[in-house]
């Protein structure tokens, strides 16, 4: 089979492998639909992730979905759960197995992720989905996971005002919960045209560029870049009192804001790491129409594209960036 392996920065190639073997406990999953995060592309430009760094060669992704070959779900589309938490810890007893002591996360460390034409994976982590969700909606299930833990983590009420620092994908998914979730208004920050316009397509009231900010009046404010910038942007929409949700991911393993403008608005801030298990939650709410994840999607490439896939996602000319390992051919 092919597969995609990440050697260091930018050196990702395209190898043969064997297919993996079938194993107790475990499916072989026929990848169909892989989205690039931005941890991705951290992995992918930089060669680390904060403090984690690439000391072997990793096949990345974990935003994937797929067919199962083998076992009970055999034939089903399925969405693979990246986290194999190991559920004895007292963070798993406590509910919070995005906080495992002893995690495995594809594309992470030794365990590699998606981006090959078969996987094995845990089979008691795989979500197979309902009669007319595919490969992609269940590889867009997973930033639709984080933007779920994300609200969970806002304790937005009915008619709160909602702002949304950067409108990629889980900014775009996060902007569709508050319409959703009857925020009163609904805004987004975004510098990119491209992305302001996304936003207003997923139910934004209204979109600012980043030197034309909305008033500081704002219940809750989920910032999706993690830079500085964004973060004292997200500070300073957010009103007395008011929550600000620190969803996205910094390029160097740090988060600046001022001080004085936190602590003298009182805020409280929260910081996302993953999801918990809200996998069947974010199911339902594509199912019943709440959510639009294909919305978020704005290329498709082969996985012998990967590398022009990977360097698109890096420009952020579009939106989510899918590569598809079990189909053949180029961009589209």
């Amino acid at each position: 089979m092919k597969a995609a392996r990440l050697h260091a920065a930018r050196d990702l190639r395209i190898v043969e492998e064997p297919t993996p073997a079938e194993e107790p406990g475990h499916t072989l999953v026929a990848v169909g639909a892989v989205g690039l995060c931005g941890s991705d592309l951290h992995w992918y430009v930089d060669g680390h992730i904060g403090d984690a760094g690439l000391d072997q060669p990793a096949i990345p992704g974990h935003e994937i979905g797929g067919t199962a070959l083998t076992g009970p779900l055999k034939g089903q589309v399925v969405a693979v759960d990246p986290a194999i938490p190991c559920f004895d810890c007292p963070r798993c007893h406590e509910g919070w197995t995005n906080l495992c002591e002893r995690i495995k996360f594809a594309g992470h460390s030794d365990t590699d992720g998606g981006l090959a034409e078969v996987i094995s994976w845990p089979t008691d982590r795989l979500v197979p989905l309902p009669a007319g969700m595919d490969a992609v909606d269940a590889a867009v299930l997973e930033p639709l996971g984080v933007a779920v833990h994300a609200w969970d983590l806002g304790h937005v009420r009915l008619g709160d005002r909602v702002a949304v620092v950067g409108c990629g994908p889980i900014g775009l998914l996060l902007i569709q919960l508050a319409k959703n979730g009857l925020a009163s208004h609904v805004a987004g920050v975004e510098p990119l045209e491209h992305r302001r316009e996304a936003a207003l397509a997923c139910g934004a009231d209204a979109v600012h560029d980043t030197d034309d900010l909305p008033g500081d009046d704002f219940d809750v404010v989920f910032e999706v870049c993690g830079n500085p910038d964004p973060v004292r942007e997200a500070m300073t929409v957010a009103r007395r009192g008011g929550r600000v949700v620190l969803v996205g991911i910094p390029d160097a393993d740090e988060t600046t804001f001022p001080a004085s403008l936190a602590r003298r608005k009182g805020l409280t801030i929260a910081v996302v790491r993953r999801m918990p298990e809200v996998y069947e939650r974010a199911v339902a709410l594509v199912e019943r129409g709440h959510v639009d994840v294909k919305a978020v999607v704005s290329d498709t490439f082969g996985l012998d594209a990967s590398d022009e896939a990977f360097e698109r996602a890096t420009r952020r000319e579009g939106l989510k960036v899918v590569i598809t390992p079990s189909s053949s051919g180029g961009a589209s």
